[in-house]
């Protein structure tokens, strides 16, 4: 004992010398309160050159551990539960009990015959493991420490005692079986009876829906504690069979044992776990017992922690590969698609667009099918990124381009993005679902706008490799939008010169009939005298090829994008020339279609009657030099 007038303190150390005493809980600080020195004097024996007490105090005893009780003496053994050894059973107010964590005068087990908690302390390996099992209760299969238990997992723990026991109750009713009568098909002259798993399919499916609103970590206990009670439920054959979906025991339990995987795979990927917590919840899971319709999920819960040294390599650029040796062994990164959907949503919650697709270049998984479309979307994460130079190569890569799977509407939001530098902040596993949403546009953070040249040649390098944009009007009609007009501005564009048209023709038809090159290159020296015009003679051009591959339906709204860019429609039909026979159907088209529209504003049905003339025009041209050539 040693004490501290001028600070008013008293300490209590064990009597014990283990090298375990720094870690005692019984150590006590005890405030006293002042008294008068004068109150105790120090024997003139007492004195010594090393030690000097110049006060002391009998100290007030806290709450400890009976073993630690500093009035009655305590005898350890290592498992004695017979009787009280030696006074052990003797306790102060203080005295709680080791095994039920409660006041010593409380616990009904201190010297009860053939399991005396009077004799537990925490010394001895058989009390230690004899706590663990009292405190966790329910929870002890799953080897939690005591350090682990918060007030979630002990909720947790009484919702599995009392789903055990009503679980049982419906389980029993289920083989006891019901009659025909009793559910309501009375059959004469037939005997037997049914049993209809769905009343235990449909509880447990409950617990499940209560689980899955906890917390992480309880939800996780919950859903494993679950499938430990269900996974031995077997089939009772009974003269009739009921056709109802769960009515059959395996099947059902197969759903239920997805439902629990999918739940806690959500929580291994989506929750802050630690790596000790993890591990249990795994080997709880391989501790189950799997019957032949569920041995194909023993491995379901083996999934990566986000720590793991082959999955950081490749989120942070330094494995391209997805392959790693450790002394001589392979490590493959392969997940199964319901991981790899999880970690692509997680991703994008938290913008790390760039590690996404690093990931997504590499992972193996399940199946190719829906892990197709997820790298169908590298090209807009992207775009999230801001980097477009990088989005357009993911675009149009030497194989597998998922420019090719692109639909119209794809399409055109990949170009109002490249055009804008703006985009929605969307959680996406399918392109599908790019066109889908309404979320607000907002400005990519460090993104620049494609310049005009390089939407162009996206547009019309997505029109080569994908026939639904190719043959989309809303596709055409939203490009010559863009190229009609200064950027920025709503004017039309002047008309080049005439030899420039000239040339431009075989130009154009140049770079357009290449095939050979999959970038579509337009020459610099073709965009230096006019830029703008010659972008819109390009498209043009494209547009012309379109029309005599086959109809172009509706046809008004794209040949009104060219607004007041007269010339360059001239240009149009000028290339139409060429195809007599195509170019009757194409007059033909517009004719009905101008007949079946109701309304069209004034300046459009001016264009689109200055279109027909001028084509028909060109036809009576064409005609005039066939009948008398020059």
């Amino acid at each position: 004992m040693c004490t501290t007038a001028d600070s008013g303190e008293i300490i209590i150390l064990s009597d014990d010398d283990d090298k375990d005493c720094e870690n005692d809980l019984s150590c006590l600080i005890v405030e006293v309160e002042d008294v008068k020195k004068t109150d105790c004097m120090p024997a003139p024996t007492a004195l010594d050159e090393d030690l000097v007490v110049t006060f002391s105090r009998c100290a007030e005893v806290l709450p400890h551990a009976r073993y630690d009780c500093p009035i009655h003496p305590f005898t350890a053994t290592d498992c004695e539960t017979g009787v009280p050894v030696a006074g052990n059973q003797l306790f102060c107010d203080q005295c709680f009990c080791y095994i039920c964590d409660k006041l010593a005068s409380s616990c009904v087990m201190w010297c009860h015959s053939e399991m005396c908690h009077c004799n537990s302390h925490k010394k001895s390996p058989f009390w230690h493991n004899l706590r663990n099992t009292a405190l966790l209760g329910g929870l002890k299969p799953f080897n939690l420490t005591l350090s682990e238990i918060d007030s979630h997992l002990r909720c947790a723990e009484m919702m599995l005692q009392n789903f055990r026991q009503e679980l049982s109750e419906q389980f029993s009713s289920f083989v006891k079986g019901k009659t025909l009568q009793e559910i309501g098909l009375p059959l004469l002259n037939m005997q037997g009876l049914v049993h209809d798993y769905t009343p235990v399919y449909e509880f447990v499916s409950l617990f499940l829906n209560k689980a899955d609103q906890q917390d992480g970590r309880a939800a996780a206990i919950l859903n494993l504690g679950a499938a430990l009670e269900f996974v031995r439920h077997f089939q009772v054959p009974g003269a009739f069979i009921l056709q109802t979906p769960m009515s059959n025991v395996t099947e059902a339990k197969v759903l239920l044992m997805q439902r629990v995987i999918a739940s806690v795979q959500r929580q291994m990927v989506m929750a802050d776990f630690s790596a000790e917590f993890v591990q249990k919840l795994q080997d709880f899971y391989k501790n189950l017992y799997f019957p032949a319709e569920l041995r194909s999920m023993r491995n379901s819960l083996c999934v990566r922690l986000w720590d793991d040294v082959l999955l950081v390599a490749v989120l942070k650029g330094q494995n391209v590969s997805g392959v790693r040796k450790d002394k001589g062994k392979k490590d493959i990164l392969i997940e199964q698609i319901s991981v790899v959907l999880l970690r692509t949503e997680l991703l994008q919650r938290q913008c790390r667009y760039r590690e996404l697709c690093r990931y997504l270049r590499v992972v193996q998984t399940d199946d190719s099918s829906i892990f197709q479309q997820l790298q169908d979307l590298i090209p807009f994460f992207m775009c999230m990124h801001g980097d477009f130079t990088s989005a357009l190569t993911s675009l149009f890569p030497s194989v597998n381009a998922p420019a090719s799977n692109l639909s119209p509407h794809s399409f055109l939001f990949y170009l109002r993005i490249f055009e804008t530098a703006t985009a929605p902040k969307l959680m996406v596993i399918r392109p599908a679902q790019l066109s889908c949403s309404a979320a607000k546009w907002e400005l990519i953070e460090s993104a620049v706008p494609l310049k005009r040249a390089e939407l162009v040649k996206f547009a019309l390098r997505a029109q080569r490799c994908c026939c639904a944009v190719y043959t989309d009007s809303q596709c055409w009609t939203s490009l010559l939008q863009i190229v009609n007009t200064h950027r920025g501005s709503l004017t039309a564009l002047p008309a080049p010169s005439k030899q420039f048209l000239h040339e431009a023709r075989d130009i154009v038809n140049s770079i357009l009939l290449d095939r050979q090159n999959s970038s579509l290159q337009i020459p610099r020296f073709f965009l230096e005298m006019y830029p703008d015009q010659a972008l819109l003679l390009l498209v043009t051009a494209a547009l012309g090829l379109r029309i005599r591959d086959a109809a172009l339906s509706p046809t008004l709204p794209v040949l009104s994008a060219f607004k007041d860019n007269v010339w360059a429609f001239t240009w149009l039909c000028d290339n139409l020339s060429s195809s007599e026979e195509r170019l009757r159907s194409f007059i033909q088209e517009i004719t009905r279609e101008m007949e079946n529209t109701a309304e069209c504003p004034g300046r459009v049905v001016d264009i689109l009657k200055q279109t027909h003339l001028q084509l028909s025009c060109v036809l009576k041209t064409m005609h005039r030099l066939q009948t008398h050539p020059l």
